[in-house]
């Protein structure tokens, strides 16, 4: 995915909010692989990914990173030897937003 297709978006100018457990359940649903993981201000939603071998798990981690920079929305990885575990939430809301979905998709697009 080159520079020029991806466009950061200004989360400043967003007004963001958590989503609600009926909101997350819908969402998850259209987002295969993708599950609910914690409570409360806790909650996110993870996915694990699953490679050959450490340099395609790195090569995966290099491409995500470049993603969540250029959203400016990180999340935090679990990286081993042939899997990467991506977990998103919105601290700022203190749950799981719209844009922890739209991360998700973006991430989901490296591997289509």
């Amino acid at each position: 995915m080159s520079a020029s297709m991806m466009k950061k978006k200004d989360w400043s100018k967003v007004a963001r909010r958590a989503l609600t457990p009926t909101e997350i359940v819908m969402r998850l649903a259209a987002a295969p692989g993708w599950k609910l993981s914690g409570d409360g201000a806790d909650a996110a939603i993870e996915k694990t990914f699953t490679f050959a071998n450490y340099h395609e798990t790195i090569s995966f981690v290099n491409a995500l990173a470049f993603i969540a920079n250029t959203q400016d929305h990180h999340p935090d990885l679990s990286v081993h030897y042939n899997r990467c575990v991506v977990r998103f939430n919105t601290h700022d809301v203190k749950g799981i937003s719209e844009t922890d979905f739209e991360c998700a998709a973006a991430i989901d697009a490296l591997l289509a």
